[in-house]
């Protein structure tokens, strides 16, 4: 750019151009995109970018955007095309009358890229860091970086899940996560597995959680699914490794036997099953 640090703003974020890259800055105000606050600030390596719009918006609105390499953002990879306009962290909204100005930054930006529309073969872009974690309908998924965790809940988890028990996803074990938006029907987050075949359905799954209303919100699940996958995508096949299963929490056993104990007198569980899962948690102390 012609000056280094020279800073765009507009409505919900603010552009900062540099040398080699874009930090793109989110306002935290109560008008902004929740996804935007989450991710707080995102650098873009120019080599990630293959184009800048500007086009007309709404109420008298000019809308600046990059266009990002496929395959250069684990967000975008893991929201595979589900994102609203609105959350599009790439569009940067700006009062019609400062078209002429925004239009000034596109052509310098313009001028400074070298990538075409061609994918890029890593990842460019950051991916939001761990440890992260939210709430599904059936779970609590969590992720430190290295293993993603299951922990059913017994109001919202299929016996399926219950018969599976807590369940521990080392990344070199995932060849990827699949994620549909919980603005839509039959949302969800599931866990693609190197070796194990995929259950039809999410809810009998015990690689996938279940969104719902006001569970998994975009917020806070897609910047999961999008840490998952930069991390997997890191590993790589070579990183599949065999590793023993931890000592589990005394008091996390216990309430998994109360749990199973609710289960079996509703009649979700039969007494066989209930023995032998009542044993393995024992087992695990």
């Amino acid at each position: 750019m012609s000056r280094m640090g020279d800073v765009l703003a507009g409505f919900h974020a603010a552009w900062e151009f540099e040398s080699d890259s874009v930090l793109i800055r989110y306002e935290r105000g109560i008008r902004t995109p929740k996804l935007f606050q989450a991710l707080g600030e995102r650098r873009v390596p120019l080599e990630a970018i293959s184009g800048v719009t500007l086009s007309p918006g709404k109420r008298g609105t000019v809308v600046l955007r990059a266009e990002v390499r496929p395959g250069a953002d684990p967000l975008l990879e893991a929201a595979a095309g589900q994102l609203k306009e609105g959350c599009d962290p790439y569009r940067l909204v700006l009062p019609a009358e400062r078209d002429a100005l925004a239009e000034y930054y596109a052509d310098e930006l313009r001028a400074l890229l070298t990538a075409d529309g061609e994918p890029a073969e890593r990842f460019l872009v950051a991916a939001p860091e761990a440890p992260r974690q939210f709430k599904a309908y059936d779970a609590k998924a969590s992720f430190d970086g290295k293993t993603v965790h299951f922990r059913w809940f017994w109001t919202g988890a299929s016996s399926a899940k219950w018969k599976a028990g807590d369940q521990s996803f080392p990344v070199g074990e995932l060849s990827g996560v699949e994620w549909r938006s919980p603005e839509v029907l039959e949302g969800h987050l599931r866990l693609v597995r190197r070796s194990a075949a995929q259950a039809e359905q999410v809810d009998q799954d015990p690689a996938a959680v279940v969104f719902g209303l006001g569970y998994g919100p975009v917020h806070e699940s897609l910047p999961f699914a999008a840490a998952v996958l930069a991390a997997v995508r890191e590993a790589g096949p070579a990183a599949v490794v065999s590793a023993g299963a931890p000592r589990r929490d005394p008091a996390d056993i216990a309430e998994r036997i109360r749990h199973l104990g609710e289960l079996h007198q509703a009649g979700l569980v039969t007494d066989e099953e209930f023995s032998v899962k009542k044993a393995e948690l024992l087992a695990e102390l």
